[in-house]
């Protein structure tokens, strides 16, 4: 991670209308490679994201070292310790100081119920860790809650069907992450695998992956950011390449969360169309599990009132600490109770003077707040963060005419 280096974007009116190559989804990719690796490798998988996240995955799967280091990448520490833990692999896996303030404990305790032997090496509940082995499947069945990180449940439920026994992963309580999860059954089954879901029980045989040819989509959650560019934005027309409306992402309900706020979706055989429409409320209410956009409602001086947004807090940074502590640069308050947010509005945003935000080393933070320069300059502190999953973000955003200097500080 580069430190001390910002990104400034003048306060631009109204975009250009141009289209975008958008990147391909780091979710899928990374669900794909771990099941490609349980097939032996022999898939063909096309478009996988240029992300660091998914490249260090590419990386870490065949990698032979004892001690792997996963950085920041939290989706890449739960999948690789499901799977060095189930496939009888003695690795030590460790990550940055914030990887190792991130909650595993829950993963861990489920894996070693199945019959994985895993050791904590520091603090229990998180990294660093190391996986020992797996000789014998202990447990056909395990409980796991369903209002945490999704992530847990997809790490185990793509190596159930390498297990001789199978498995069934009952959810307990709320299930928060849906999407993510149907996510990961939705691509297990393109690669053969069967599986049931009643009501809170996913029932998956003992099997094999059958390798074959997949396509990785475009990312739902890099478009997210376009939407909101576009309804920050005076005018202006975005072309999206690579979307799919029967996207298997959950974070295809950015189109319909973001209509009332004026942006309009119209799908064509080759992506996604985004222009400007008038929004049509000035209070939100959404259960933002998968997609959380307050930062555009603030700019748009529209109230909010979320639910969903629990998972926030055990991310690349504290999310919600962070939106709190940025927005409140821009005159806006978010709070919480009782598991309800409610986002309080600024005042008018006609500052000739740029906003400088941090971005705490989280790659959606930078990603959120760079729309805001429609509204009025700002200034993006480490903008590199965005390597994680969308690399291309910057040049991206010049091609709409958010054009931004980036400029290296002394320490």
């Amino acid at each position: 991670m580069i430190k001390n280096s910002t990104r400034s974007l003048p306060k631009l009116e109204s975009i250009k209308t141009t289209t975008i190559k958008l990147t391909a989804s780091k979710s899928i990719s990374n669900r794909a490679l771990i099941i490609d690796a349980l097939c032996g490798g022999d898939s063909q998988l096309l478009n996988l994201a240029l992300a660091r996240d998914t490249r260090l995955m590419s990386k870490l799967l065949p990698d032979p070292s004892h001690t792997i280091d996963i950085m920041d990448a939290g989706t890449t520490m739960r999948f690789l310790t499901a799977y060095y833990s189930l496939t009888n692999q003695s690795k030590i896996l460790t990550g940055t100081p914030r990887m190792q303030e991130r909650p595993i404990g829950i993963l861990v305790d489920a894996l070693r119920e199945i019959g994985g032997e895993i050791n904590y090496l520091n603090n229990q509940g998180y990294p660093p860790l190391e996986t020992k082995g797996f000789s014998t499947q202990k447990s056909n069945q395990i409980n796991i809650p369903g209002d945490i990180s999704s992530q847990y449940i997809s790490a185990i439920l793509m190596m159930a069907p390498t297990l001789p026994q199978g498995l069934k992963v009952i959810l307990t309580g709320r299930i928060m992450s849906r999407p993510y999860i149907s996510m990961t059954l939705g691509l297990m089954s393109r690669f053969g695998a069967t599986y049931s879901w009643v009501d809170d029980v996913i029932s998956v045989p003992g099997q094999e992956y059958q390798a074959t040819t997949f396509k990785v989509e475009s990312d739902w959650s890099a478009a997210s950011y376009w939407y909101s560019i576009v309804a920050l934005s005076k005018s202006g027309e975005i072309t999206l390449l690579g979307l799919e409306d029967q996207s298997i992402q959950g974070d295809r309900q950015i189109a319909e969360i973001m209509q009332p706020l004026g942006v309009k979706t119209q799908f064509h055989s080759n992506g996604i169309i985004l222009s400007k429409g008038a929004s049509t409320t000035d209070c939100l209410s959404y259960d933002f599990s998968s997609c959380p956009d307050l930062g555009t409602c603030a700019a748009l001086r529209v109230s909010c009132v979320a639910t969903g947004l629990e998972s926030l807090r055990i991310k690349e940074t504290d999310r919600i600490a962070a939106l709190q502590n940025e927005l409140e640069k821009i005159g806006a308050k978010l709070e919480e109770e009782a598991g309800i947010w409610r986002l309080h509005p600024g005042a008018d945003l006609s500052s000739s003077q740029p906003v400088t935000f941090k971005t705490y080393e989280d790659h959606r933070m930078a990603m959120a707040l760079a729309p805001l320069a429609l509204r009025l300059p700002v200034v993006i502190e480490e903008p590199e963060v965005v390597h994680k999953s969308y690399p291309g973000f910057w040049s991206d955003l010049a091609l709409a005419g958010l054009q931004g200097t980036s400029e290296q500080l002394n320490n």
